[in-house]
């Protein structure tokens, strides 16, 4: 993207949005749009296992016009799954001067909207579930909320028990002793269970824990201690083992937060400056920023003067001179001056706040396959519940079979009928995927893009903070026949150490890395977009742009034959002359990232074809390419002949993605079968609008996004089959009775522990 392209972004401050500037329509926040009752979160933790279809589709709340209506934020930490979900759904939903119900699985919170009245009356309702309300503070900075962990203690006490109850019968001793530490281990172990079974079934709502809870109570009444124990023990194990892969889920997004700009340098009321939590800083505060300092708040300037490294926000190569009245960015970096800024934007609008809201809600966008397995799942386990009735009744009725040894069968039956196994199965999975990819730096928004990932056929690049560093380098220097060249560097360092200008800071640098010797510098003068004038000893020197020395008439055929073949290649040429000749010639240009060209090459290894679309001169867009390694490139493109490149792409039936950082590829970010936005320092409307952030800018993680899109795919399909198998076995094992209690414990929880081991291992990545 070049500059001219988004200059309209400057000329207005403060209280418009950025993407007004370049024609975008700016997008609803990501946070608004996800997590909405008419899409059912996935996530699924502590204390639920997710079994039952019944529990898997919920009903949407209706959103309720209510005038004078509020919202409050209730945070419950027994709140981490659709089980609890469809509770509180049933329980509040109907409920008397309640609007909207909206719920963060990830991060355990409940916005309700609702008449201020009967706040009271919802708290009761969500206390008459067993849970356990907090009001959410909103002063109090964002942070990622991880329920207390549950002592071991117990549950390796209730495994103790079941192991020892197993090994009494098998030995034959005492019944009596065998049943009292399988009650034990049942007691123990299965309190939580059998609590929420009964809440369950008390609100008609047959999930997985109530029917644990009858199964093992089943097993209780006819004497089958040691396996109703070992059932009880290892179900509470899987659920324990599930809780603690969310958990790592939730750290990634703790980890996340501590990511963001912890402090700003604020005038106070007495009129002294103070350093303070950037979250606290309030709308309209002043804040003063420092050279080399990293820009904490959106703001307007309202004194002073820099040059600011804001391609992240705009896509400019070069960054910006600014003065009173222009806009700043958070993430942006300040190049040279010191400068005051009024807060245009709080904290919580910030990048890294939208990508962290981001995550916590991407459990909403449901990975496809995940979805088969929720509709599977509707069917799957009336069937089987069904099979297990008519096991219990039909041969003791019609063929008088005992009813010990049938109803003993049905709770078989019954226990294998959890589809706990296969629905943990995809959320796992996909959980411990965007946990890998967060650990990564790869922020993605769904499992559904974690999913389609793995079908990409093209990836489209911007260039400008993408494929490039938008930031100046010096690439060539030529000292002309005659000329010394280490006096013609010194002579263009010194006077370009005077200067604030970006193209003469590469050239500056670049002399003080190669040790050239700095001059006095006399009569030192500015000459506005040409370059700058000085004298050194007793002659007059100028370095300047190509225009500036050619107006001079100091250029020879030769001479612009150099300088064109340099500027073909996309370079900015700069010339040191003195009065009457030209000494010397350097050339500018943003250079690429050595971690594009091992990017684009690993993509190409993957089978993805690469794209790049760029506002810069074609000839500019084309050397880049060469150096890349690209596959195509394209020039002197505006936001909507991007969104026209990917459209092109996408009606030849190719799965494409984009990859930007800068309000101009929001369009074509937002088009794209998945939107790559360069996370760490992308504009926050291509983040929201984007479905997937790289935080720290290295492209060589898109061929590792698509590799674990590819391997996530593959232990979901392992997994699924291997649920499906598992269950399948038993099934008819038990069906030709042969099946008993102990083998559904592994057709059920022992499956569960299986995928949930098996989709873990994709946090080691």
């Amino acid at each position: 993207m070049s500059a001219h392209h988004t200059h309209d972004q400057h000329d207005s401050c403060c209280g418009h949005d950025h993407a007004e500037h370049a024609h975008t329509p700016a997008p609803t926040p990501l946070w608004k749009l996800v997590a909405q009752p008419s899409q059912p979160a996935s996530s699924c933790g502590s204390g639920c296992g997710c079994a039952s279809g019944t529990a898997a589709v919920i009903e949407p709340t209706p959103v309720i016009e209510i005038a004078g209506a509020v919202q409050t934020r209730i945070r419950i930490l027994q709140m981490d799954c659709p089980t609890e979900e469809a509770l509180l759904r049933r329980r509040l939903g109907g409920m008397a001067g309640v609007a909207h119900l909206e719920f963060n699985l990830m991060q355990r919170i409940l916005t309700v909207t609702h008449l201020p009245a009967v706040l009271e009356e919802v708290l009761v309702g969500i206390r008459s579930l067993s849970f356990n309300p907090e009001l959410v503070d909103e002063e109090a900075p964002m942070q990622a909320v991880v329920a207390p962990n549950a002592s071991w203690w117990p549950l390796l006490a209730a495994g103790g028990a079941a192991i020892a109850s197993e090994a009494i019968q098998w030995l034959g001793m005492p019944a009596w002793l065998s049943a009292a530490l399988a009650v034990a281990a049942v007691l123990i172990g299965g309190v939580t269970t059998f609590k929420k079974g009964w809440i369950a079934v008390r609100h008609g709502n047959l999930n997985i824990n109530a029917l644990m809870s009858i199964a093992v109570t089943g097993a209780l009444l006819i004497g089958q201690w040691p396996e109703a124990a070992m059932v009880m023990v290892l179900f509470t194990l899987a659920e324990r083992i599930e809780a603690l892969s969310l958990d790592r889920a939730r750290n990634a997004i703790r980890g996340l937060m501590e990511l963001a700009p912890e402090q700003a340098t604020v005038l106070q009321p007495d009129g002294s400056w103070l350093a303070q939590a950037a979250r606290s800083v309030a709308l309209d505060a002043r804040v003063r920023v420092r050279p080399g300092e990293r820009i904490a708040l959106d703001g307007c300037i309202v004194s002073g003067q820099s040059a600011i490294n804001q391609a992240p926000i705009t896509g400019e190569s070069l960054p910006v001179e600014k003065g009173e009245g222009d806009p700043v960015f958070a993430g942006s970096i300040n190049e040279t001056g010191s400068f005051d800024y009024r807060v245009t934007a709080l904290a919580d609008n910030s990048t890294l706040a939208r990508i962290i809201h981001a995550i916590e809600a991407a459990q909403g966008a449901r990975a496809p396959t995940q979805r088969f397995v929720d509709k599977f799942a509707q069917v799957y386990t009336p069937l089987v519940l069904l099979i297990a009735l008519a096991v219990a009744i039909v041969p003791p009725l019609v063929f008088a079979g005992a009813w010990l040894v049938w109803i003993y069968k049905a709770l078989v039956l019954l226990v294998i009928a959890c589809p706990c196994a296969l629905v943990i199965s995809t959320p796992v999975t996909i959980v411990s995927g965007l946990a890998a990819a967060a650990r990564h730096g790869i922020l993605i928004k769904g499992g559904v893009y974690l999913e389609e990932g793995r079908k990409l056929g093209w990836i489209a690049f911007d260039k400008t903070g993408t494929l490039t560093h938008g930031k100046p380098a010096q690439t060539d220097f030529v000292a002309l026949p005659g000329f010394d060249a280490a006096h013609v560097r010194s002579i263009s360092a010194s006077l370009a150490r005077r200067s604030d200008h970006p193209v003469s800071h590469a050239v500056a640098e670049a002399a003080r890395c190669d040790g050239a010797l700095l001059l006095d510098i006399k009569g030192f003068e500015a000459l506005p977009g040409q370059g700058i004038r000085g004298q050194v000893e007793d002659r007059i020197y100028t370095l300047g742009n190509h225009r500036l020395i050619h107006d001079q008439g100091l250029c020879s055929e030769a001479l612009e034959a150099q300088i064109s073949g340099l500027e073909s290649q996309g370079k900015t040429v700069i010339l040191l002359a003195d009065d009457d000749k030209v000494l010397g010639l350097f050339a500018v240009a943003d250079t690429v990232k050595p971690s594009s060209r091992e990017a684009v090459a690993q993509l190409h290894a993957l089978g993805v074809k690469t794209l790049m679309l760029s506002g810069d001169n074609p000839h500019t867009a084309n050397a880049i390419a060469a150096q890349v390694g690209i596959d195509e490139a394209q020039g002197n493109l505006l936001p909507e002949d991007k969104l026209k490149c990917i459209e092109a792409h996408l009606s030849a039936k190719a799965r494409v993605g984009m990859v930007g950082d800068g309000i101009n590829d929001a369009p074509a970010l937002a088009r794209a079968d998945i939107g790559f936005a360069m996370g760490a320092a992308g504009t926050g409307t291509a983040i929201e609008t984007a479905d997937v952030a790289l935080m720290d800018d290295d492209l060589r993680k898109l061929p590792r996004f698509i590799r674990l899109s590819r391997s996530t795919y593959a232990v979901l399909i392992q997994n699924i089959v291997m649920a499906l198998g598992i269950k399948t076995v038993f099934l008819v094992l038990t069906l030709l009775g042969i099946g008993t209690m102990w083998m559904a414990v592994f057709a059920d929880v022992g499956a569960s522990l299986l995928v949930i081991g098996n989709g873990l291992r994709l946090l080691r990545r």
